[in-house]
């Protein structure tokens, strides 16, 4: 079935507003806790969120109505979404819950899930829990009261969580001597990203680390690297590294400020994985967003790119289905699935200066061998939604502009998977005419979407 309430990521949406209320929450929980019973009919559901303020009642709703039909749930409180994989698999959970909206402001908030093997759920599992919600199923299997599941918290998990990342950074390595600005967005890893890197050795200048429930993202994280960028300056630190508010994703800022996105983060790691003969099948595997450059700089080193949908799980679907063991995207989602099961914005931090050590470059050198394409993104907000096949000016105006680029260029249009957005992207060698192009389809696009 088509899904309707799961997105790209999940279900996501403005708090105590529809879908993202209570009740939604409440019938998520029963219809996730029906689907993941296993064989012998128990069944335990870890949950974990973000700090934002509607976090709370999320978390007791969901509790409520996995309770509800008799599994059992580990409350491990804010962690990193990667944070809530790894706990899900380490702990042979039955599945893994999220309660965050990752990048976006603290009036939103959104609902993920893990299976038992820590990876996001397939879009055909999503649509089948879709289906539970809106049937009768769940009201006649309930479980007797005898039967009904309890909530435990689990006091330990952000220390299991620290070793796991710790254990990800060469043992013959270390952070010593190295100045460290951190980022975490008044988000899930306030704490635990300086205590990661502080004890591997680093000087830590932690910033984003005083979350109110309302200050999420606000002006912070990787959406906005320059706070951080402005604090390496400062400070002359060797490296920024700034986080979103659930911490799985990391963009990376240099010792001179200039901020280094998840394509030269890529072309860094694949070229030492490659060097070092690690990289499985000698292959990258990207989005439709990556920049050209990233796909030239490493067709020159003879290594091959897969470009995959947007969105962290389709990169881990074609990694899984392909045989492949890194890839990522350009927002900073980067995946190492040698060491985890989803996208980690501490874990990638922490490859990223392992090359930095180990090599005795500065990231600045490191990224400056790529060489990158004006790239021009608008995002339009819309009040609905247009398949874009039944927009016959606007893919016009898309197919003449193709034409005009010819190989010199990328045309990407598509509709954001988490918001009511619609991306045009242009890339090209020439920022004037990559402007002018992006400019004519937003306004083709506001003239036929009204």
């Amino acid at each position: 079935m088509r899904r309707k309430l799961f997105g790209t990521d999940g279900v996501r949406g403005v708090a105590n507003t529809e879908p993202m209320t209570v009740e939604t929450a409440m019938a998520l929980g029963q219809a996730v806790a029906y689907s993941f019973r296993n064989h012998s009919g128990k069944h335990k559901i870890v949950i974990g969120k973000d700090t934002r303020l509607s976090g709370y009642m999320f978390e007791t709703a969901l509790a409520a109505g996995i309770c509800s039909m008799g599994g059992d749930v580990l409350l491990v409180g804010p962690l990193p979404t990667p944070g809530i994989a790894f706990l899900t698999h380490s702990m042979r959970a039955d599945a893994g819950v999220v309660i965050s909206a990752s990048h976006n402001p603290y009036q939103d908030n959104g609902i993920k899930f893990f299976g038992r093997d820590g990876f996001k759920l397939p879009d055909k599992l999503e649509g089948r829990i879709e289906m539970l919600m809106m049937g009768d199923q769940l009201r006649e299997v309930r479980p007797p009261s005898p039967q009904i599941g309890r909530a435990h918290r689990i006091d330990d998990a952000t220390g299991r969580y620290i070793v796991y990342l710790k254990n990800t950074f060469p043992a013959h390595l270390s952070l010593e001597g190295l100045r460290i600005v951190i980022d975490c967005a008044n988000g899930a890893a306030y704490r635990i990203a300086p205590q990661v890197f502080q004890e591997l050795g680093a000087d830590v200048f932690p910033l984003g680390v005083s979350p109110s429930g309302l200050n999420i993202n606000e002006k912070c994280g990787s959406l906005f690297p320059e706070m951080v960028s402005a604090k390496v300056r400062e400070l002359r630190a060797d490296i920024g590294i700034s986080l979103d508010g659930d911490a799985d994703r990391v963009i990376v800022v240099d010792h001179k400020g200039d901020v280094v996105d998840g394509d030269r983060i890529m072309a860094i790691c694949a070229e030492e994985m490659a060097r070092k003969k690690t990289l499985k099948k000698n292959t990258v595997v990207a989005t439709v967003m990556s920049n050209i450059g990233l796909e030239l700089f490493l067709r020159q080193r003879k290594i091959r790119m897969v470009r995959a949908p947007v969105g962290d799980r389709y990169v881990v679907e074609t990694m899984r289905g392909g045989g492949f063991n890194f890839g990522g995207e350009q927002s900073g989602h980067l995946i190492f699935l040698d060491h985890a099961k989803t996208g980690d914005g501490i874990l990638a931090a922490l490859q990223v200066l392992a090359v930095m050590v180990e090599s005795g470059k500065r990231i600045a050198d490191l990224g400056s061998k790529m060489s990158t394409f004006p790239q021009i993104l608008v995002n339009l907000k819309l009040k609905h939604r247009v398949p874009l096949e039944k927009l016959p000016r606007l893919q016009k105006a898309i197919a003449a502009f193709e034409k005009r680029l010819g190989g010199r260029g990328r045309i990407l249009v598509r509709f954001s998977g988490t918001e009511p957005v619609l991306r045009i992207m242009v890339e090209g060698e020439d920022r004037s005419e990559t402007e002018t192009i992006v400019n004519a389809l937003a306004e083709k696009a506001r003239e036929e979407i009204r």
